[in-house]
């Protein structure tokens, strides 16, 4: 898999997140976390997709096809946040995390907000 993954459509990402909730699952297990019965058939081609972007491999077992993630969760959380903040912030990080820091104002307890001050600055202290 090359360094810049392939972004995920709205649909990939509810995928990727129920394949992630359980380690691994087949594609029933998926449809039905999903609660979309109806959506079986696109939710099957999607993780075949997936499978075909490089995000998802797989292994038989007796009838059934068990997927598994083959990019860690933290580096899939990491590609979309780069997808974010190139998307919505003109490539700006600063100004996503004032974004995330203006949404939360009202539900961050004090503690938290000094825990992302001490971050802050060890990442100043850093170079980052």
């Amino acid at each position: 898999m090359t360094a810049s993954l392939p972004s995920l459509s709205r649909r990939e990402r509810q995928i990727m997140d129920a394949i992630y909730s359980r380690g691994s699952a087949t594609a029933a297990e998926v449809v039905s976390d999903l609660g979309d019965p109806a959506a079986d058939a696109s939710i099957r081609k999607l993780v075949r997709i997936l499978e075909g972007k490089g995000w998802l491999t797989h292994e038989r077992r007796g009838i059934q096809h068990v997927y598994t993630p083959t990019v860690s969760k933290q580096r899939a959380r990491k590609a979309a946040i780069q997808h974010l903040v190139e998307t919505f912030f003109d490539g700006a990080p600063e100004r996503a995390a004032v974004a995330l820091l203006d949404a939360a104002k009202d539900r961050l307890t004090p503690d938290e907000r000094a825990q992302l001050a001490a971050l802050i600055a060890a990442a100043s202290k850093e170079g980052r």
